[in-house]
């Protein structure tokens, strides 16, 4: 009896000793970090394993930026344990209260650890509507983040300005400050840097200011990461070898051991008002200013007078205040000319450039107009609508209505047959190049010897070229057989894209649609594929399928309900594309 109790007791004791062995526990090298410091997160397990812990549930609240593994095998009083042990490098997401999450290791769980970032007085960062956001007096960071918002509650694609202010009293080596754009926002550097200093709570900190414009691609409440800082600082509390070497050396600070630091800025958020019904026309410019202007000697007065088969150019400028040169329309496509002239389009000029807290957006083009008969044309006035941001209504611009006085062709020419400059040959050389056949025939017929020497030396030349051009053809047989391979997958690609457009409009959804429409557009234009519906619906000049596209266009627009089944039966299979397109060189729409 007294035997079996001590083989119990023993029993109890190993269960005890293993249970204690398969212990997971974690620790924090510091539970008050300021923002912007990272802390390391130790988690030990008192026995020996090849598995790793679950440390998803990190990624809440924290950057992980780096992790080792190490193990420790200590032997007293005979007895052997082992340790394995996880030290992962975390960076927090945001300031306050965080909790490190209980974390699962073979089936046994640490405990969870509190934190407090930042003191606890949402320092790091944040977002407000025109002021800008500051540190409570009991901030301790050496590193945060501000930003602000002009204002909080915008249209759709119309320009909200962000300040991104970087405050820091240590020096930033191989610093970075990443601000990426998402599917629902689009942004753009507004300007260059600016530094300054400041004194907060007895420091002296040094202040970059950045501005970006935030372009919302969607109505309703968004929501965008904030910006994040990346960089490296002088860690003072680590140990160099060198210290007592170079401690008297000039630069030997150069040899301090650095680490790394991350810094987030809360998230911006954004209510986005859809386009208003109000807002009709083909374009939607929401701007703070826009002008339609026209340049150039052609046009001084309202009447022009030009021959037929000549060319006459109107020079067209838009410019918007609020909006980048992408989102305006090409000047040609606020043109409507008369039966008997044809408009010929350059392409069109484009700039951006800062203008106080916003972007100044310029698009200009020239459109070259040919009439092949005479007679007196009247050319419609220039229209164009876009929404008043200031005064949140629609205005509408115009140039005026002009006349065109074309007299009949010069004598000896044929009407039409002279087209706008770069296009094609001008009369004058072809006119050159048969004069300068005339006198070849003439040299050649005067049996003069030295013409017969050069025309068999340019022979000779031709055949040698003829040679030289066969023998580079041999040698780039594989690159041929790469380009066919490559149109046949571009074609099945496309075929893909086609099918899954129709996919989209049995499901009704208007932003699959669109998407895989354009996809498929390379297939049919691979020069210069259309980049939006309406530049797709200018190819096929089908005005059924024009209405189509525009209700797609105004649903992605305005995220209203879109019956794709119009669609679909207008485009059940993949149509031809049109051998000349008008708007070959139009630039990207701005929604997705």
């Amino acid at each position: 009896m007294k035997n079996a109790y001590y083989m119990l007791a023993a029993l109890t004791a190993c269960c005890i000793n293993v249970s204690a062995l398969a212990a997971v526990t974690a620790s924090v090298n510091r539970n008050n970090p300021a923002m912007g410091e990272n802390i390391q997160l130790r988690i030990q397990r008192d026995s020996s394993t090849d598995t790793q812990p679950d440390i998803s549930p990190l990624k809440k609240d924290f950057d992980i930026l780096g992790s080792s593994r190490g193990s420790n095998v200590q032997i007293i009083n005979g007895h052997m344990s082992t340790q394995t042990q996880i030290t992962i490098l975390l960076s927090p997401r945001h300031d306050g209260k965080i909790q490190v999450p209980p974390l699962q290791w073979d089936g046994e769980k640490s405990a969870a650890i509190e934190l407090v970032v930042g003191g606890g007085a949402g320092s790091g960062s944040g977002s407000g509507s025109g002021s800008q956001n500051t540190p409570a007096a009991t901030d301790n960071s050496h590193v945060f983040i501000t930003t602000s918002l002009d204002q909080k509650q915008t249209y759709v694609q119309a320009a909200a300005v962000l300040t991104v202010r970087l405050y820091t009293d240590q020096s930033l080596l191989q610093a970075s400050l990443d601000f990426p754009s998402s599917s629902d926002i689009l942004v753009k550097q507004l300007g260059k840097d600016v530094e300054s200093s400041e004194v907060r709570n007895g420091r002296n900190y040094q202040i970059v200011e950045r501005k970006y414009l935030l372009f919302p691609q969607r109505s309703g409440k968004l929501s965008l990461s904030g910006p994040v800082l990346d960089a490296q600082v002088q860690d003072n509390n680590a140990q160099n070898p060198f210290d007592n070497i170079f401690r008297q050396i000039p630069f030997g600070g150069m040899l301090n051991a650095t680490r790394p630091i991350r810094v987030h800025a809360k998230a911006i958020e954004l209510n986005i008002l859809p386009r208003p019904a109000a807002a009709s026309g083909s374009s939607w410019l929401p701007a703070q200013k826009v002008t339609l202007e026209e340049i150039g000697d052609a046009w001084q007065q309202n009447t022009a007078t030009v021959r037929a088969g000549e060319p006459i150019t109107r020079q067209l400028q838009i410019t918007a205040l609020g909006l980048t040169s992408a989102q305006l329309p090409d000047p040609h496509s606020l043109l409507s000319a008369p039966e008997g002239i044809k408009a010929y389009p350059d392409q069109p000029v484009t700039g951006d450039k800062s203008q106080g807290n916003t972007v100044l957006g310029n698009r200009s083009q020239n459109i070259a107009l040919i009439a092949s008969r005479p007679g007196r044309y009247e050319l419609p006035a220039v229209r164009l609508s876009w929404w008043d941001l200031q005064r949140n209504e629609k205005r509408e611009l115009s140039l005026p209505a002009r006349t065109l006085e074309v007299l009949p062709a010069a004598a000896g020419t044929t009407p039409g047959t002279t087209p706008p400059p770069g296009l094609a040959p001008s009369a004058q050389v072809i006119a050159g190049a048969n004069q300068d056949t005339k006198t070849m025939t003439n040299m050649l017929a005067g049996n003069q010897p030295w013409m017969w020497l050069s025309l068999v030396l340019a022979l000779l030349w031709l055949v040698t070229l003829a040679a030289w051009w066969r023998a580079r053809q041999r040698r780039q047989p594989e690159a041929a057989k790469t380009i066919a391979v490559d149109k046949k997958n571009d074609t099945i690609q496309g075929e893909i894209a086609f099918k899954a457009f129709n996919h989209a409009c049995s499901n009704n959804d208007a932003h699959a649609a669109r998407k895989h429409l354009l996809a498929w557009a390379p297939t049919a234009w691979p020069a210069a594929p259309p980049t939006g519906l309406n530049e797709l619906s200018r190819r096929y000049e089908d005005a059924k399928l024009a209405g189509e596209l525009r209700q797609l266009d105004r649903a992605c627009f305005t995220g209203s309900a879109w019956n794709g089944g119009g669609l679909a039966k207008i485009l059940p299979k993949p149509p031809l594309a049109l051998k000349k397109t008008k708007d070959a060189h139009s630039l990207p729409e701005l929604y997705t």
